[in-house]
């Protein structure tokens, strides 16, 4: 058995360039985990970047209440009335989901959601508010409720309001014209729109009383939140798909280097394969060899004369002699040159049994 064709080298250049990549890809990983930067998708309870909702999930919990990232679908989750449900920047929401918000409602829930119109979100609203992206930067309560308590200015990014508070019992209660915060209520639940989600986002939330509104928000003080994440494109997941996609891909490259090292050092099955051409035998194996077929001639003097001939044509010319030089100034010649006797007398036409070796020697010498 042979190596692979292709030549180990290439290949154990391209796993190691595949598994330096994927060690800085792993040490990137680490060095994140432990000095992390903001990240995150935008309304996401997991997010740390400027516009995500960790602060106010951290905020919840060191202030009593229970926190659930709720990574299901709206629809396919039961919805616990005694809970408030939060929404933040919803980007993936179907009908199914916008009934169950309604029907959470309906059961008693208590539901808060922000973003570009909010109300939208609930199928059952007959008249829902009228969201326009003008707002106001800086708001205060303008109705005494308890989702304003301990609430006298509210800072914002400005991105939303409500122009039109709709029918029904849909009640402005910070700012006005736009206002940024509405209440209303469907069946025996409560619902708080916000037409503008920075006052509960981590870039605003410590500014103003943005931070009293986010805990008069979730209600009295123990009553778990519910922050939806399956909005954010967050789903359940097992498995290899249950890991972050950074650590995906570094595990890719793992077996990716893996499977080259492999393949450099893997042996197969079959007849060899030709690398090149045969390397030339050793200079006395070729001599020796050369003899042994001269012997086995069976007339060895017609088979040693070409041999002799070009032997003595190197002597004449490395010596500098004239073509038809004499036997005795070749021979001269060749003993200065370093041949033998043995090799000298062969190229006479003289010699014993073993003229063919030195033929053989003497024209190898020759070509030295």
């Amino acid at each position: 058995m042979r190596r692979l064709r292709l030549p180990k080298g290439p290949w154990l250049w391209l796993a190691g360039a595949v598994a330096l990549v994927v060690a800085l890809n792993i040490a990137a990983i680490i060095e994140s985990a432990l000095r992390p930067e903001p990240s995150g998708r935008s309304g996401s309870a997991y997010a740390t970047q400027p516009r995500g909702a960790a602060a106010w999930a951290e905020l919840l919990e060191r202030s009593g209440h229970p926190v659930r990232l709720l990574r299901d679908r709206p629809a396919g989750a039961r919805l616990d009335p005694g809970t408030t449900v939060v929404v933040l920047e919803a980007s993936d929401l179907d009908d199914e989901d916008r009934v169950a918000f309604g029907n959470f409602l309906v059961s008693g829930g208590r539901l808060v959601l922000a973003g570009e119109d909010p109300a939208s979100w609930i199928h059952q609203l007959v008249r829902p508010p009228r969201w326009t992206f003008t707002g106001r930067r800086s708001v205060s309560p303008v109705a005494p409720v308890p989702e304003t308590a301990g609430v006298r200015i509210v800072a914002t990014s400005g991105a939303g309001g409500f122009v039109d508070t709709g029918a029904g019992d849909a009640l402005p209660v910070l700012g006005s014209r736009p206002a940024l915060m509405v209440v209303t209520t469907l069946g025996s639940g409560r619902a708080v729109l916000l037409a503008d989600a920075s006052p509960l986002e981590n870039r605003l939330i410590g500014h103003a009383d943005n931070a009293a509104l986010a805990l008069a928000l979730a209600g009295p003080k123990g009553r778990e939140v519910v922050f939806v994440e399956s909005v954010h494109g967050f789903g359940r997941a097992t498995g290899l798909a249950a890991l972050p996609l950074a650590w995906r891909f570094a595990l890719a490259g793992l077996g990716l280097a893996a499977l080259l090292w492999l393949l450099a050092r893997a042996r197969r099955f079959g007849p060899a394969e030709d690398t090149g051409a045969a390397p030339a035998p050793a200079r006395r194996e070729h001599v020796e060899a050369l003899a042994l077929s001269l012997r086995r001639a069976k007339e060895p003097e017609l088979a040693l004369a070409p041999v002799r001939e070009q032997a003595r044509a190197q002597v004449i010319r490395r010596a500098g002699l004239a073509p038809g030089a004499a036997d005795g100034e070749v021979r001269e010649a060749a003993l200065r040159l370093g041949y033998d006797d043995a090799e000298v007398a062969t190229m006479a036409g003289d010699g014993d049994d073993d003229a063919a070796l030195a033929a053989g020697r003497a024209l190898a010498k020759g070509r030295r």
